[in-house]
């Protein structure tokens, strides 16, 4: 496991569209996905530590926020061929384990992954009305084993201040967590191991 941070796409980027895969066998694009309001693409997996952590909170997230206007999207992006884990047959399991209120979407080719510069599992993206990058990085301090409970603190301060009309502050933390399992010849220009 590579502890690796998001690469912090800058902030004011426009949300790349995608059509993919549900695991209910629907494609679900960006303007299915977006909220009114706002919208969260996340990049996670089946079996990250960093994403087990943070899976139950990431459906309470969805459940107190959809009803506010904030659309949802998970997507993953890993090489299943290596982490059959992650596989779409597996996804099914693990959205119906967590239920998660969200589509959960399979990037098999890692294009959407390449296009959102993301670099780990859990990576976030919180995009305004305008579908304008308003934030990115962690959801919360907490990490498996630092003994920090999973609050969603960071996520949800700043899904707060976007409802509330206020700016959400430049200084944001990256995420952290297991690199996206990239095929063999498909690394991004922007990741190191």
């Amino acid at each position: 496991m590579v502890r690796t941070p998001s690469t912090m796409l800058p902030l004011g980027t426009s949300a790349p569209d995608f059509s993919l895969p549900n695991v209910d066998g629907r494609m679900v694009g960006l303007s299915d996905a977006a909220g009114p309001k706002g919208t969260v693409v996340m990049f996670i997996c089946n079996h990250c530590p960093f994403v087990k952590h943070v899976a139950d909170q990431l459906a309470v997230l969805g459940r107190d926020y959809l009803p506010q206007g904030i659309g949802f999207a998970a997507i993953s992006s890993n090489d299943v061929s290596k982490h059959p884990a992650d596989s779409p047959e597996q996804m099914v399991h693990e959205a119906e384990a967590r239920d998660y209120p969200f589509p959960y979407l399979y990037d098999e080719s890692q294009a959407v992954a390449h296009a959102y510069h993301a670099a780990c599992t859990p990576d976030f993206f919180l995009f305004d009305a305008g579908g304008k990058l308003a934030y990115r990085g962690q959801l919360d301090a907490s990490r498996p084993g630092n003994g920090i409970p999973v609050t969603g603190e960071d996520l949800r301060g700043a899904l707060n201040l976007l409802l509330a009309g206020q700016p959400l502050p430049a200084e944001q933390r990256p995420s952290l967590g297991c690199n996206i399992k990239w095929k063999p010849g498909n690394e991004p220009a922007y990741f190191s191991t």
